[in-house]
């Protein structure tokens, strides 16, 4: 509410020294009074920057009509700029350090320099005028800060505004280049992490393309991108056997399993030899030692996932009995992180390693098993106590109870109890 009403005063006090906005918003036709309605809430008007800014000319020059009919803006006006200027005219500002240190020291200033590295950047060279350029997804009149989720490029919303063009299969027919990205990242597990669970820290298009610098990744740099996140993953594929064979092969290393766009939650069934196993894409003979290799590296990630659920399941009897496992809790904590370090090691494809990590966790499984089932022999020790307690209690009961008959059948007892004494 409070910004909302600094940037509405601020609005009004330029709106009134700035006879751009003055005019345009008396104007009834919306191409020309929506951009002075959309600089209220602008980066740029916070700043103290004009319409003048980007679009030159003399606001304050006496508006007059040139020959031909035309408004006279004074010199050096800009009306709307072509694609092909707009990097420029944007990189003006942005691309001049002294001038950027002056509002942000931490905003950087090679944007202008990336994009003209990237496909956008140099099909707009090239003449292209439906590419992306800086206006495409900042918007042009009421730009936003990144950091404002209003923004196309808030972290939310990269994904739809790269797919207005990546998605509109018309727009792209001229380069041929496929439109099902947008959908097949809904669906993967960085796009379901981004919108259902709120994850800002998910990947989005521009965290493995590049934002302003926009470009596939080479089939050589693919792993890198994906390492960025995922270096443990990276680091076991580069010392594998596959390194040497991708690179001969010139396969792209993480995408070859997990795809690109679409990336599937990794499950234990990509490995092995079963139906909707990755490993047989490539290894389908079952005579081949990879296919041996991938059969036992599966065998042993269930081996170890039926050892935790064993334990799994002798603990949860003691707990709910009301047992303290506690401690065998730690240990089944250490089991199970065996467990996600054995499923990291298959990038390795080494049986060796993948069964070492294995055979840890199986023993530390069988730790914590073994500490439920003490808790269960002790608990059915406590119960045959009890159970010896309350037979002994009951004996005594039954053995006072036929005292007492005893006594009170004994002739001087009736006669004290009858006649009072002698």
């Amino acid at each position: 509410m409070m910004i909302t009403m600094t940037f509405t005063l601020l609005f009004l006090a330029l709106a009134a020294e700035d006879p751009c906005i003055t005019c345009h918003l008396k104007l009834e036709d919306n191409r020309l009074s929506t951009p002075a309605r959309g600089v209220a809430e602008d980066v740029h008007t916070a700043s103290g920057f004009s319409c003048a800014s980007c679009h030159g000319g003399d606001p304050q020059a006496s508006i007059g009509r040139a020959p031909g009919g035309r408004v006279d803006h004074g010199r050096g006006f800009i009306g709307k700029p072509a694609p092909q200027a707009i990097p420029a005219l944007c990189g003006k500002c942005h691309a001049d350090a002294a001038l950027m240190h002056r509002y942000d020291p931490n905003l950087p200033v090679d944007q202008l320099a990336q994009y003209r590295t990237s496909v956008h950047g140099q099909k707009l060279a090239a003449g292209a005028k439906d590419v992306a350029q800086c206006v495409s997804c900042h918007g042009v009149h009421g730009i936003l800060s990144p950091k404002d989720p209003r923004s196309p490029v808030y972290a939310t919303r990269i994904p739809e505004t790269c797919g207005r063009c990546h998605a509109n299969a018309e727009h792209m027919k001229a380069y041929d280049v496929p439109t099902d990205q947008l959908d097949l990242y809904r669906s993967s597990v960085h796009g379901k992490a981004l919108f259902e669970k709120g994850d800002l820290g998910a990947p989005t298009c521009n965290s493995c393309h590049g934002n302003h610098g926009a470009a596939p990744p080479e089939v050589s740099s693919v792993s890198l991108v994906c390492g960025t996140c995922h270096t443990v993953q990276k680091e076991l594929f580069a010392a594998s056997a596959h390194k040497p064979i991708f690179d001969e092969a010139g396969q792209p290393e993480c995408e070859t399993c997990h795809g690109n766009h679409g990336v599937a939650s990794a499950t234990d069934e990509l490995l092995g030899v079963e139906k909707g196993s990755i490993c047989v894409e490539c290894h389908d003979s079952a005579r081949s030692p990879a296919y041996q290799t991938a059969k036992a590296l599966r065998g042993d990630i269930e081996r170890l996932k039926n050892a935790l659920a064993g334990a799994r399941t002798v603990m949860d009897v003691a707990d709910r009995a009301g047992m303290d496992v506690s401690e065998a809790e730690m240990t089944l904590i250490d089991a199970n992180q065996a467990l996600v370090e054995s499923r990291n090691l298959v990038h390795a494809a080494s049986l060796e390693k993948l069964s070492e990590s294995v055979e840890k966790g199986s023993k530390l499984a069988a730790k914590a098993e073994q500490a439920g089932r003490a808790r269960l022999a002790e608990l059915q020790y406590r119960r045959k106590g009890l159970a010896l307690s309350l037979v002994f209690i009951f004996l005594v009961v039954i053995g006072l109870h036929l005292k007492i008959r005893q006594i009170e059948g004994h002739p001087t007892h009736s006669r004290s109890r009858n006649h009072g004494y002698p």
